[in-house]
């Protein structure tokens, strides 16, 4: 059995290249703080899941196991360094083979060469239930590629941790067990509920700053991300790590969810090197792949970046891929540049969680500059970005600024928005409502009545809002306006119902 890698679009046959890589040679560049890790794991009561390998067919509650990486004080004689076999032991209990012996790991799920039993023995930047540090940090939740592990993309993690991030991760699991059904809408409804139930499990965290919180996606969690973003607004920024909202569009646009318009945070991806022309022959792989992004084109909302790298193709936007993965000769760069551009990657993630998360200038300016000022040799990786259009009023700008001056002027207000912003729109419905609001509450009804008289003054033909007013004048005991008003609605409509029967009872 082979562990499978989140290959959706390249590498379908891959033929042998070996190199050799490590954790030293891809030098990620640390930050000030230690990083402790913990991974456990948890109910999601509210779904039911199948061990589908005990052969039993009995329901339990939705398992997410749960990594975690956290700044942290290090105690030697409390914490002890992981190495690579220690993440690759949550790999397999992940998998559910949590009693496959250790000395197996690489024949289930990778290739068993020198090599990679060397990796197996390399040390990481991780210690194992480290101490907190006790003061907030921002958020990063991680989600994994097609049925891969949480740990998959480790390296980027503890980096990210050692720079001031909790970072968060559960596995790529299937609707009703660990498969997948082949990356359906169904599955990316899955994993987007698996990230809400990740931002709810934040909360358990007293040094997480809950306004800080991004999400960060390879392959098909990085279509999941997107689809999580746009119904919640938790999420205040998604970096892609060659998403599959490059690939597969389509089935987010499925989901009732989906909406262009509300993916309106800061968004940054990162893309495999065009495929070669045999590869794409071989494989059948749809050239287009190389060129179009239909999600990226239609962005008008966000701070968008688009760069490719290169020198990497999908798999290696991992930290197992990197490590593990086996080369393909016909399209994959060498070790060298693979892991420097695996680096690059990392550095420009940082960089655009440090820039939106954090507010760092110094970061923005480097995602805005060109790579090669950047330091990044010519030909590794290319740029493009775009800025989002220039911000329409809403009509929650409108109550903002209309609570700020206590409902007074109203129409004064609106004049002056309208002449910055001509297209500006205050349904009647949205007017209606707001009014209502203030008004049944007894500490705000005069701001209520202000607003459905304002609401008069635009729609000076509805029945509805001159009902509503009379309503509100009735609710703070003036009479004589309430029969002015309800008699107002009715010459506007002659069938409403509540304006005859109020005017009744008011009259007798």
């Amino acid at each position: 059995m082979k562990f499978i890698l989140l290959i959706f679009i390249v590498l379908s046959n891959v033929a042998p290249c070996i190199g050799q890589v490590s954790l030293n040679a891809i030098s990620l560049e640390n930050g000030k703080y230690e990083v402790g890790f913990w991974h456990y794991i948890v109910m999601d009561s509210t779904r039911t899941y199948k061990r589908i390998f005990d052969w039993n067919n009995k329901e339990i509650p939705r398992q997410i196991p749960i990594s975690i990486w956290y700044p942290s004080k290090v105690d030697s004689n409390m914490s002890s360094r992981m190495i690579v076999q220690n993440y690759m032991e949550i790999l397999k209990m992940e998998e559910e083979w949590e009693n496959l012996p250790n000395d197996q790991i690489l024949n289930w799920f990778y290739s068993n060469t020198p090599e990679n039993r060397e990796h197996l023995r390399e040390k990481t930047s991780a210690y194992l239930k480290a101490t907190p540090i006790a003061s907030k940090f921002p958020a990063v939740i991680y989600t994994p590629g097609y049925e891969a592990s949480s740990i998959e993309n480790f390296a980027l993690c503890e980096m990210l941790a050692s720079h001031g991030y909790v970072v968060i991760a559960s596995p790529s699991r299937g609707t009703e067990n660990r498969f997948l059904e082949g990356a359906s809408a169904k599955d990316l409804e899955t994993q987007a509920r698996d990230i809400e139930f990740l931002i709810q499990e934040l909360n358990k965290f007293p040094n997480i700053d809950h306004n800080r919180v991004a999400c960060v996606g390879f392959s098909f969690g990085g279509l999941s991300n997107i689809l999580a973003q746009m119904r919640n607004d938790r999420i205040r920024a998604v970096v892609s790590l060659d998403g599959s909202i490059k690939y597969q569009y389509g089935t987010l646009k499925k989901s009732p969810f989906a909406s262009i318009q509300k993916m309106d945070v800061p968004f940054i991806h990162m893309a495999q090197k065009d495929i070669p022309k045999k590869v794409l022959e071989e494989d059948k792989i749809d050239s287009t792949l190389n060129y179009e992004f239909e999600f990226f084109d239609l962005l008008t909302n966000s701070h968008a970046y688009s760069l490719k790298f290169h020198n990497l193709t999908h798999s290696y936007f991992s930290t197992l891929g990197v490590l593990f993965q086996t080369r393909d000769k016909r399209q994959d760069k060498s070790d060298l540049e693979i892991m420097e551009s695996y680096k690059w990657m990392s550095i420009y993630a940082l960089n655009f969680l440090n820039g939106f998360l954090k507010d760092d200038i110094d970061s923005s300016t480097y995602l805005d500059r060109e790579p090669v000022a950047n330091g990044i040799p010519a030909g590794v990786v290319s740029i493009s970005s775009k800025s989002p259009k220039e911000r329409l009023y809403s009509f929650e700008d409108f109550n903002k600024q209309a609570a700020s001056q206590k409902y007074h002027n109203l129409y004064s207000l609106y004049e002056s928005i309208r002449f910055q912003d001509p297209s500006i729109q205050l349904p009647e419905g949205k007017l209606n409502n707001l009014g209502l609001q203030l008004v049944f509450n007894p500490n705000t009804s005069d701001k209520g009545i202000s607003v459905l008289q304002f609401a008069i003054d635009i729609y000076s033909k509805s029945s509805n809002l001159f009902d509503s007013l009379a309503e509100a004048f009735l609710f703070v005991g003036d009479k004589e306006m309430a029969i002015k008003n309800f008699e107002k609605s009715l010459k506007l409509n002659a069938q409403n119902q509540n304006a005859i029967n109020r005017l009744q009872e008011l009259k007798q």
